[in-house]
């Protein structure tokens, strides 16, 4: 089994779709940084599709906004569209590291305290199973 762990910054809020089975799937988009070249030039950021399903994918909705800081791990997918492949992750476990709205920063899980207005989801409302 191959499992991914990425860190970036969302790029635009989260979008909830449901399947033609009525499932519900968040997807949304993380900036992953790259850091500097040889000649200190700055890499563009690698961009990483990822969708979380079922529950969670309704509870985190509202948290999951441009410029929110998450660590993710999960399994990795590929996707080809008009000659490109593009790299997406299935998210099993994340992170809220701080960022946002409102810039604040935090760290922990899906029930970390915050300073500063960012507020992350309370534990009780996730749902982490699997669904399938």
């Amino acid at each position: 089994m191959q499992i991914l762990t990425i860190a970036g910054n969302v790029g635009k809020d989260a979008a909830l779709r449901r399947t033609g089975n009525g499932d519900a799937v968040l997807g949304f988009s993380v900036a992953v940084d790259q850091g500097k070249d040889s000649g200190g030039n700055k890499r563009p950021a690698l961009w990483v599709d990822c969708s979380i399903w079922g529950k969670r994918a309704e509870s985190l909705e509202s948290y999951i906004v441009k410029g929110t800081k998450l660590a993710l791990t999960g399994r990795p997918t590929v996707r080809a569209h008009e000659g490109k492949a593009y790299l997406g992750l299935s998210v099993d476990n994340l992170t809220f590291m701080g960022g946002g709205q409102s810039g604040g920063e935090s760290s922990g899980g899906y029930g970390g305290q915050s300073s500063g207005g960012y507020q992350a989801p309370p534990a009780g409302d996730l749902d982490d199973s699997i669904p399938f």
